[in-house]
């Protein structure tokens, strides 16, 4: 019987956006440009490298390690919000996505996924509902310590739409790039629309 192990699926994730990265699949964000990618509009005042997968991307300006934003799509009832996997009765409380939480619920469980991935010290401030263009919403700060001692600053946006769930997660170090791209990327969530 084969077990769901969080720190395999992620390195199975990241195994398979290299190999995205590599292929004609990845690709450049202009700076200054409008993206759309899935039912999704941004607006982004940085260039980005984004690296594609069925429903996810991952965006990086400097590589994943040093910044990244995972944009996952279409999160459905009983899956992780990370999509790393689906709920099962030997594990019903994992970070499932379930129709109807509340924002403080949802918040939560997105910090539960981010804790999951082996992340310490995790937490949040400003926690605020958003209105993405008419999709009522959630958006917060994190902060969050690497298995190697080091420091993150990250912003999630996260929209339930039809029973699906939408999370945006960006994170950054804290020294340097943080500070450089967090004013950015904050514009940049803040303004997400839905395009259909």
């Amino acid at each position: 019987m084969s077990h769901f192990r969080p720190k395999s699926a992620a390195l199975l994730l990241v195994l398979t956006l290299l190999t995205a990265c590599a292929s004609p699949g990845g690709r450049l964000q202009q700076a200054g440009s409008t993206a759309e990618l899935f039912d999704m509009r941004l607006d982004s005042d940085l260039a980005w490298a984004r690296i594609k997968a069925p429903r996810q991307e991952i965006w990086t300006i400097d590589g994943p390690g040093l910044n990244s934003l995972a944009v996952h799509n279409d999160v459905k009832p009983g899956e992780h919000v990370f999509q790393l996997g689906r709920e099962r009765k030997s594990n019903p409380n994992g970070p499932w996505f379930r129709p109807g939480m509340r924002p403080d619920e949802l918040r939560d469980v997105i910090l539960d996924a981010i804790r999951g991935q082996g992340w310490a010290q995790v937490s949040d401030e400003n926690f605020r509902p958003h209105d993405f263009g008419g999709a009522p919403g959630i958006r917060f700060e994190v902060r969050q310590t690497s298995p190697d001692g080091l420091v993150y600053r990250g912003s999630v946006a996260a929209v339930e739409r039809g029973g699906k769930l939408d999370v945006l997660y960006w994170r950054a170090p804290a020294e340097y790039y943080a500070p450089r791209d967090a004013g950015a990327v904050a514009r940049m969530l803040d303004g997400l629309r839905y395009v259909r």
